[in-house]
Parts: structure tokens; C-alpha cells; sequence
């Protein structure tokens, strides 16, 4: 379905960022990834589904850096067709002790970085009359947790960032939406499963089903291939009047 599209992926060196650009790879699209850690590993998954892949080490933090990825995308493979706004930090405080500098890295990187794709990869898109930008915000677009405030304030904005850029491109073939996931099932919230199962005695199938009780009611994890299936959704025809929308596959949470 996607053949002769380009995907850039922010984020996608491993956890949701790698499953939805090897989701948009297997409909054809050619794949940029981004992030930080093992690249060469990531590469080969996605180039084994048959795709050409470029891989760029843009900081999502820094303007310059994102110029520079967009550019070279661009350079690569002709356009950004579909824009996944994906990467991510975080870190946990109470308000009156959150670090400051974490604040500003946690804006920057999970909210400002997709302003700054989305406002370079637009243009062609308009001109090509086709684009999807999908923001990857979180369940925490929706609702708050406790000490996640950075993280809460980054994901409610990139649910409103998605609703403006979908207002400004409503007569044309772009569309913009966002992805809620709640927990997902990463090496990093592995390492969150790994240290309640430490602290507590648990086995890791205990320890798995204390997090997510806390918050998801299906007791089951959304998977990385699940986030995948809707971004190819989004870019399928079908969706070709979904706009705007915050879509949660939270299990349930949001819902209470």
C-alpha cells in the first residue's frame, strides 16, 4: 500500500518507534530512522522486509540537528511522506522537585521536536497533495499521573499540536493524528516490571500484572505491532478523513 512513500520515524532504533517503522516497511514504504544506541541492528530488521533504509542521528532536542534529518531525508529519498513523531524521554518528580533541566529536555525533545518536523515536513507534503504526520502522544494526552508532570504537559500539547495541524490542512491530502498508547510493553517499562519484581519478591508475571492493575484494566500490554497496524491504518485511504483524533489504545484506562 505504501510503496513509493518515504516514512521517517523519530525515536525508532528500538521499542514503539522501531515496531511502527517496521509496520510502515512492510507495506512498502522506504524507512529513515533516528535514535540513539545499537543503529546496524535496527537497519537490518527494517531492510529485511525488503525496504531501502537511511538511518539519521539527529538529537531531538536540537532545531538544527532536526533541519539537518529532514534535509537529509529529503535528500535520500525525495520527501517526507509520512512523519511519525515518536521520540520520547521522561522522568518522574514532584512538581516542586522536578529538575529544571529535565523540564526543558522533556518539552524539548518529547513535544517541540515534532513542531519542528512538522513544520519542515509540510510544505511538500501540501505541494504533493498526500501526507500523514502521526504524533505518538500517550494515554497521559488524555489523563494525568501523579509526578509525570513535564511528560503530562508535553503529551497534552502534542495532542494539541496534532488538532491545530489537522485544522490548517483539512482542505488538503494531509492528515494528522495521534497515537495514545498506555503501557507498552518496551525495555524500558521492562526495566520498571525488573525493579518492582526486585523490591517486592515478585516472579516478573506478578510483578507485570501489579503495574498494569494500577491503571489498565485489560491487564494486557498494547504491543509495538498493535501501534503499528493503526499507523497503517492512518495512511491507508480509509482514513483519508480521519483528522485531528487523539486514538487511545490504552486497554481501557481512560475510559474509567
Amino acid at each position: 500500500m505504501l510503496k513509493g512513500k518515504t516514512a521517517l520515524v523519530t525515536g525508532s532504533t528500538s521499542g514503539i518507534g522501531l515496531g511502527i517503522a517496521k509496520a510502515l516497511a512492510g507495506q512498502g514504504a522506504s524507512i529513515v530512522l533516528n535514535g540513539f544506541g545499537d543503529v546496524e541492528g535496527p537497519k537490518a530488521e527494517v531492510a529485511a522486509l525488503g525496504v531501502q533504509v537511511a538511518y539519521h542521528g539527529a538529537d531531538m532536542s536540537k532545531p538544527a540537528e532536526i533541519e539537518d534529518m529532514m534535509k537529509f531525508a529529503a535528500a535520500q529519498f525525495g520527501r517526507v511522506d509520512i512523519l511519525v513523531n515518536n521520540a520520547g524521554i521522561q522522568h518522574v518528580a514532584n512538581v516542586e522537585d522536578f529538575p529544571v533541566d529535565k523540564w526543558d529536555a522533556i518539552i524539548a525533545i518529547n513535544l517541540s521536536s515534532a513542531f519542528h518536523a512538522s513544520r519542515l515536513a509540510l510544505p511538500a507534503m501540501k505541494t504533493a497533495n498526500w501526507g500523514r504526520i502521526i504524533n505518538l502522544a500517550s494515554v497521559h494526552g488524555l489523563v494525568a499521573s501523579a509526578q509525570k508532570s513535564a511528560y503530562v504537559a508535553a503529551k497534552h500539547g502534542l495532542i494539541g499540536l496534532t488538532k491545530v495541524t489537522a485544522l490548517e490542512s483539512a482542505t488538503t491530502g494531509v492528515t494528522c493524528n495521534a497515537i495514545c498508547p498506555g503501557w507498552v510493553l518496551t525495555p524500558l517499562v521492562q526495566k520498571q516490571v525488573d525493579d518492582k519484581a526486585a523490591a517486592n519478591g515478585w516472579t516478573n508475571e506478578e510483578s507485570i500484572r501489579h503495574l498494569l492493575s494500577e491503571k489498565e484494566p485489560s491487564l494486557q500490554f498494547t504491543t509495538p505491532q498493535e501501534l503499528g497496524e493503526l499507523a497503517i491504518f492512518f495512511c491507508s485511504p480509509a482514513a483519508n478523513n480521519v483528522r485531528g483524533v487523539a486514538w487511545n489504545m490504552d486497554g481501557g484506562w481512560a475510559a474509567q
